[in-house]
């Protein structure tokens, strides 16, 4: 699969993209929501990055829970649930005198569930596209990310204006509704890839085997660490400069949206494993300028031309796909989303305890340069690893799966 057509002439695909689309949709404007309220009751950097990331950092708990469930329940019903869950949730946000702790606490409720759903949408992709289709898919999916993400911060600026944050909540919750309506009604029922009940268990013995392999765990880090410690600069762009802050996060999308363009699309095979370093490096090494407090223009193309190095985690991801055995497939890709999202709360709540520290220019310099740190600490191993496949799942690994790195 090649081309854009090609993948949406597949007949699921675009109702599956709709489907994540309206769920990236109703996310970044319920967090922008949220943030704002929490900013203005509490005037804390800490609490609205949790506000708005909070769900991120709860998803540890889901992976570490719930993760086998990922290829053991049908997807379609799987998804649709998950949308309704979320939206409940944000609906009840938005009740006029809710006490702030309570709101953050459904934030962080919100994040468990969510690291299922990883599991579930991602391992489903592989069976829309199959292997050979899944670079190209995944990249059209972080592209409506990235669109779906200047859309909603810039709509939802506007809203949050227009509506107050709590109408502003209303809106997201329709949009997660119409999520689930549209994973419900476009989506083909599908047995679950597994018939092997889901439990604590189970998870725990995935994650232990997913992590056993050397290159996978190189993977894994490589996906989390440096990408977590840039979203939590991100997090600091409401305390930065709370009048352009939706700006700054359009640019971090614009940029996120040209990156997955160039690399999904266009950038040749004989050269992902040449630049999967250097992008992981660039995603990094620009916000080193915000120690000198940058201008409102210089700081909108830093966070823009940084964000393109986001793609890096695409050809992880397809190395990822690479070095797991079928039967972990959606296993293998919520622990990634799992972790990955909570790395980046982490990364948000660090940021803010920083921010409060020091000021929020400070602490993005601070975090970008250990995330260069990281991204040198591990290219030894991930070049190391990118030579074979994992040894533990050679005895296991399914007829005709492919090994190493594509």
């Amino acid at each position: 699969m090649r081309t854009y057509r090609d993948l949406f002439a597949t007949r699921e695909y675009p109702p599956f993209f709709a489907a994540c689309s309206l769920q990236v949709a109703a996310q970044t404007v319920a967090g922008l929501a949220l943030g704002s309220l929490v900013y203005a009751a509490t005037g804390s950097p800490l609490l609205s990055a949790l506000a708005m990331f909070g769900p991120s950092l709860a998803q540890v708990v889901g992976a570490l829970t719930l993760l086998s469930a990922a290829d053991r329940l049908p997807p379609r019903a799987a998804l649709a649930g998950l949308s309704l869950f979320l939206a409940l949730a944000t609906a009840v946000q938005a009740v006029p005198g809710l006490p702030t702790g309570a709101a953050l606490a459904l934030v962080l409720l919100q994040g468990v569930p969510a690291a299922l759903g990883g599991g579930v949408r991602y391992g489903l992709l592989t069976d829309l596209l199959h292997k050979d289709g899944y670079l190209l898919g995944r990249s059209v999916l972080n592209m409506s990310t990235g669109l779906c993400q200047i859309l909603g911060f810039a709509v939802g600026g506007v809203l949050v204006t227009a509506l107050s944050p709590r109408g502003t909540l209303l809106v997201a919750c329709g949009l997660y509704a119409a999520s689930a309506l549209v994973a419900r009604t476009g989506l083909a029922h599908r047995p679950a890839r597994s018939t092997r009940r889901p439990s604590l268990s189970e998870t725990m013995r995935g994650n232990r085997r997913l992590w056993s392999s050397v290159p996978r765990r190189y993977v894994y880090l490589a996906l989390w660490v440096p990408n977590g410690l840039i979203v939590g600069c991100e997090a600091l762009f409401l305390p930065y400069d709370p009048r352009h802050a939706g700006l700054l996060l359009a640019a971090a999308a614009l940029g996120m949206l040209a990156g997955d363009t160039l690399t999904g699309r266009f950038l040749p095979p004989r050269w992902r494993p040449r630049l999967g370093a250097p992008l992981r490096l660039l995603l990094a090494a620009p916000y080193l300028v915000f120690a000198v407090d940058p201008a409102l223009p210089t700081a909108v193309v830093v966070v823009a031309l940084a964000s393109v190095g986001y793609s890096a985690s695409l050809l992880l991801q397809e190395r990822l796909v690479a070095l797991t055995p079928d039967e972990l497939g959606g296993h293998a890709l919520g622990l990634h989303t799992a972790g990955m999202l909570t790395a980046q709360g982490v990364g948000a709540l660090l940021a803010g305890a920083l921010a409060q520290l020091w000021s929020p220019a400070t602490a993005m310099t601070l975090l970008a340069a250990v995330s260069v740190g990281v991204t040198l600490a591990l290219g030894r191993g991930l070049r190391a690893g990118a030579a074979g496949p994992a040894p533990a799942d050679r005895a296991g690994r399914a007829p005709g799966r492919p090994a190493g790195n594509p």
